[in-house]
This record gives structure tokens, sequence and C-alpha cells, in this order.
């Protein structure tokens, strides 16, 4: 069979099957299968495709035909322009997260205090790995809840060169119970649905627990800036200043949900600094 049949049949069977991306997952998937550049791949339409090479693509097109998330079929996703391992255990990165990233390198200019980064709620480390490898004078240190979202972390941390800390753990707890630093930033891309969201048959294959945040979707929310008030009162010392511990948040949440997320951080001392796209950015 060539390319060309090939991407024709394959983005029938998925429009079919209700696959809005239909024709750029088959790309994608021939992208991994023939290690070729999209360029190359609709250069060369009448290439034909080796049978060996054909009887694993029918079998990822027929994954993703009942909705499973192209990321866990091919094993991999990419987050900032690099490439990130995902499995079942974790939540597939998303490109909105992509924003805090942007917003913490405009935070983190030079003798700004981003010396000590943590990423609560890691999942696939892909927060927490970016944002060393875009800032590597930061020290960062992860935390989850799910040791086997922290395997998926680490594997994609020694993968990318990244030195990252992980610690299990629920959300800042590793910090107010042991002998760590206190961050100066937190990245916080914790699980904001609210629980009788109606989500699309891809993302019902992702862990519910990454994703679900209790009725208003703002619990773990909560939880956190809880936590964040035990930081109260708690200095560092940075180049000859004083620093407080946990003194920038960086959130992500739906729009509507901003101005309730706003209050509860209001709540625990922290003031809304900026906000873009589903990225808020708080300070104490």
């Amino acid at each position: 069979m060539t390319i060309n049949n090939f991407l024709r049949e394959t983005t029938k069977k998925l429009n079919g099957a209700g696959i809005e991306t239909a024709r750029l997952d088959c790309l994608i998937l021939l992208e991994d299968e023939l290690s070729r550049e999209r360029a190359w791949i609709l250069a060369h339409p009448e290439a034909i495709l080796q049978e060996p090479s054909l009887k694993r693509l029918n079998k990822k097109v027929a994954r993703r035909a009942k909705h499973e998330p192209l990321a866990y079929i091919r094993g991999c996703t990419d987050f900032y322009g690099r490439k990130f391992t995902v499995n079942k255990d974790v939540l597939e990165p998303r490109p909105e997260s992509e924003t805090m990233i942007e917003l913490l390198k405009s935070l983190c200019y030079k003798d700004n205090p981003c010396s000590k980064i943590a990423d609560v709620g890691t999942g696939s480390g892909c927060l927490a790995i970016t944002a060393k490898l875009e800032i590597p004078g930061a020290e960062v240190i992860a935390t989850d809840i799910d040791p086997d979202c922290l395997k998926v972390a680490r594997q994609n941390a020694r993968a990318l060169g990244a030195k990252v800390e992980f610690i299990e753990g629920d959300l800042l707890q590793p910090f107010l119970s042991t002998n760590y630093h206190l961050p100066t930033t937190i990245l916080a891309n914790l699980p904001y649905v609210p629980n009788h969201w109606k989500i699309n048959e891809a993302a019902a294959m992702e862990p519910r627990i990454a994703i679900f945040g209790g009725k208003d979707g703002l619990d773990i929310y909560r939880r956190l800036f809880e936590q964040l008030k035990d930081f109260k009162g708690t200095t560092l010392r940075l180049k000859g200043r004083t620093l407080n511990g946990g003194g920038f948040v960086f959130t992500e949440s739906l729009p509507p949900q901003h101005e309730k997320l706003a209050k509860i951080a209001k709540h625990s001392g922290y003031k809304l600094q900026k906000v873009q796209d589903f990225i808020q950015l708080f300070k104490n």
C-alpha cells in the first residue's frame, strides 16, 4: 500500500469514528513508524509501506479509532519542544501548560528568586524537567502522591538529562515534614475538572485522579493553599536577601474558575499577580 492510500483510508476510518484530528493523527503515526519528517512523507505519496510497517500502523489506527489517546498509543508526546514518555499512569501533557513555563521564565530574570522550584503533582514530570532545562541554575524538586507517576517522571528526567529530585508525597507535605529546603517558586498543575463534567472519550481513558478536582474542580487547590499557610513567616536567604518560602505560586485551571481560585489564594495570603490563558501567578 502506498502512503497516499494509507492516509486516505485511515483518515476516513478515524473520521468515521469521530476523531477530529484524523489526518494529523495518521501523519504522526507515519512519522513514528518511518522515522521520517512530515515534509518527506507528504512529498512521497507513492512510497510503498512494507507489510510489517503496515501491520503495526493498522493496529495503532484501530486503537485510535476506539479513542485511546494518541500519546498512549505512541508511548510519548511532545511538550515545549521535547519528547516525553507517557503511559496510562500519567495524564498526557497539554499545550496549555506550556504557558506556565513561559511565565516562569519571564519571572526568573537575573537575581529574581527562582533558585528553588517545586512542581507539585508532577505526573509525567514535564513541568519540573522543562523548568530545570530552561532555567539550569534552579534547584528543582517534584512531588506526586502516586509512585507509578514518579517512575515515569524519573525515566523522563534521565532521558532528557535533567537533574530533578522526585519525592513521593501529597502536594507540599514533603517540604513541611522533612529537612528539604522550602521552595521559593511553586508550579501547580493540579486536577481542576469539576466531578460532574462530561469529558471526551480519550480523556476518559486517562487517570481520573489526575483530572477531577471535586464538585467545583478546586478541592486540590484548596488543600495546596491550606498547606501554604504553614509557609507564612518562613524565610530563606539568597544573595544577602530575605525571601519568603513559597513566595510565588503558578496554577492552571479553567478561566471561569479563576475568580474563585483567586479568592482561595487570597484567603491564604496570596495576591494575584498575572493571568495568561489557563495560568495564574500568585505572590505572598
